[in-house]
């Protein structure tokens, strides 16, 4: 039996095109995108990078509230994303908050969400989304039902979700790919393996040896790809994305990435659970150096191209947070309001004394 299982767990293999270097390693899946197009993954990816640092510093000064660093899984969150159409559906993690802003969320409102204010929540018309989810691996059985309620109105689009490797131990996780396997429902499931959840290594989550496997049971397509190679992910995720529009069911993708920052900025302190040598090992595989030394090679990118991106993010940043800091602050009539078509009697009531109160 053991054999069984080792010639099961041989068949998850990491997918890349790009190693560290920056050299491409498996060119007959290379990705049909242009120039332009590969530019713009790269201005997305530094964008985010510089996003990212500025969040940290906000968060630090007290102008945001929760917030989860994203710095060494831009490969997996854009690369992913941008193989995305505008009618497929992003049901993200509380770390994914990169995604929903390239799909159409404006940044003014990623700080509301931060800051805990309802209208950081509200899509805005036309961005298919749900808003971060808080509940780990929740969000794979949403994902499920809006993959099947995409499937049910025949329209030829996915409804795509984001967890890590510590959601793969949640009751949700497998009642979510099991349910989309078993109605072949258009959904991809993401989970970003950087190795250590909040702070619990990934060996001690599973005894599988990877968690590309766990579809077998679901009767779905796993893929492991290299999270920290952009056109890996772009590759696999349109493939995918190709297959579930065409019946054939969902998948469930491991991305092998790793955050450079703690779990969230409440506290954790990574330097606790690991290594410097690992840090280390880990930013040799920087997704954003190994991208630029391609695209470098290629003559399609400069130091001067990336030094106006990052002047255009901090200025957007600059101005989004101040948008978010004029933006009407809550009132608890917004709350009343948000959570009730028709108020019932009682809160009829409270709503005309908080009203008066806050007319005063």
């Amino acid at each position: 039996m053991k054999h069984v299982l080792e010639s099961v767990e041989s068949q998850f293999e990491m997918f890349q095109i790009l190693n560290e270097d920056g050299k491409i390693v498996n060119k007959d899946d290379m990705p049909d995108l242009s120039d332009e197009e590969l530019k713009e993954l790269m201005r997305r990816m530094v964008y985010t990078r510089i996003l990212d640092q500025r969040s940290i510093a906000l968060n630090r000064q007290g102008r945001l509230g929760f917030y989860a660093p994203t710095a060494g899984q831009e490969a997996s969150q854009l690369g992913s994303q941008f193989a995305l159409e505008k009618d497929d559906f992003i049901l993200p993690g509380y770390r994914d908050v990169p995604q929903l802003i390239w799909q159409g969320l404006p940044l003014y409102q990623a700080f509301l969400f931060s800051r805990g204010h309802f209208h950081g929540n509200q899509m805005p018309e036309g961005v298919n989304a749900l808003s971060p989810q808080i509940i780990i691996g929740a969000q794979y059985v949403q994902t499920a039902g809006v993959a099947l309620g995409i499937k049910k109105r025949g329209r030829k689009a996915v409804a795509v979700t984001y967890t890590g490797d510590g959601g793969t131990s949640q009751g949700d996780f497998y009642e979510g790919i099991n349910f989309a396997g078993a109605y072949k429902a258009p959904a991809l499931f993401f989970v970003q393996n950087n190795y250590f959840a909040i702070s619990v290594p990934v060996e001690k989550q599973t005894n599988a040896k990877t968690l590309a496997q766990k579809a077998v049971a679901a009767g779905i397509e796993g893929i492991q790809v290299d999270g920290m190679d952009v056109l890996a992910v772009y590759a696999v995720t349109k493939h995918s994305r190709e297959r579930a529009i065409n019946g054939e069911g969902p998948t469930l993708i491991e991305t092998l990435t790793y955050r450079y920052g703690p779990h969230t900025m409440a506290g954790d302190d990574p330097t606790r659970y690991r290594t410097e040598d690992l840090d280390n090992e880990w930013e040799k595989k920087d997704p954003l150096v190994r991208f630029r030394t391609f695209l470098e090679e290629k003559g399609i990118w400069s130091e001067e191209e990336e030094n106006k991106v990052i002047e255009e993010a901090k200025d957007e940043i600059k101005q989004a947070i101040k948008k978010a800091d004029e933006y009407p602050k809550q009132k608890v009539t917004d709350f009343i309001e948000n959570m009730f078509e028709e108020l019932p009697h009682n809160l009829q009531e409270q709503m005309e004394e908080y009203k008066e109160k806050e007319s005063k």
